[in-house]
């Protein structure tokens, strides 16, 4: 018994000291939208970021529901699970991101880039893609239900989507 209580009279001294070297520390929410930003199960839901700087942000499980991204820089971001429901993506740079299994539900993303990035088994239903860049995107197993695709750059990057191509490239 007095071992344990000798154990844990030192115990905040010992994670005091272990504390940096003990794993990393995860950027709190509330953190200024910047490059490399971490932002892990966070909620922006609403938020305006229109034209921010996320450029190799870590938005793993993140919410962006109804926010402002307009013209938001993206691009090599990584984020598992995002959620951009309802969120305003027109004209964003999403080139060389990893959005594995994202939700863009009734997103727009109008004019968006998304050269190169990785959106696996993403969710785009009705999402709004019109005059998109996908050229080189990984859409492997991606949900395009009712997305619209008009004016898009396919994944090939030489084909360009007809007007009124919803849930594929016709």
């Amino acid at each position: 018994m007095v071992k344990g209580i000798r154990f844990f009279a030192f115990l905040p001294v010992v994670l005091a000291v272990m504390g940096p070297a003990a794993g990393p520390a995860f950027a709190d929410c509330t953190d200024v939208a910047q490059p490399g930003v971490e932002w892990r199960r966070c909620y922006h839901d609403g938020r305006n970021l229109q034209g921010a700087n996320l450029s190799d942000a870590t938005l793993r499980d993140t919410s962006f529901q109804r926010a402002n991204l307009a013209g938001a820089n993206l691009s090599g971001a990584s984020g598992f699970r995002v959620r951009f429901v309802s969120a305003n993506l027109q004209g964003a740079d999403l080139t060389g991101a990893d959005l594995s299994e994202a939700d863009f539900t009734k997103a727009d993303l109008s004019g968006a880039i998304l050269k190169d990035a990785s959106f696996r088994r993403a969710r785009f239903f009705r999402a709004i893609l019109r005059g998109a860049d996908l050229s080189g995107a990984d859409l492997d197993l991606a949900d395009l239900l009712h997305a619209d695709l008009s004016g898009a750059t396919w994944v090939d990057g030489e084909r360009v989507c007809a007007d009124g191509s919803v849930g594929q490239c016709d």
